[in-house]
């Protein structure tokens, strides 16, 4: 299964798994269809959102594992 790391764009990590996309709702991310979002690396998402990159990248990574 792929990893999921901090500098992959939103757009591929929802099209590893589309069931990735509540984990970004979590931190507020509710466009992920708009262009910003697809083009944003998981890193700049969590910036403009104030949430920690790292934390989200373990529920990722937890969540694809499980898979």
């Amino acid at each position: 299964m792929a990893k999921v790391t901090k500098d992959m764009i939103i757009r591929d990590v929802l099209a590893v798994d589309p069931g990735t996309a509540p984990f970004f709702f979590e931190i507020g991310m509710h466009c992920l269809g708009c262009p910003s979002a697809s083009g944003e690396t998981v890193e700049e998402a969590c910036a403009v959102h104030g949430a920690d990159a790292d934390a989200l990248i373990a529920k990722l990574n937890d969540y694809l594992a499980d898979k």
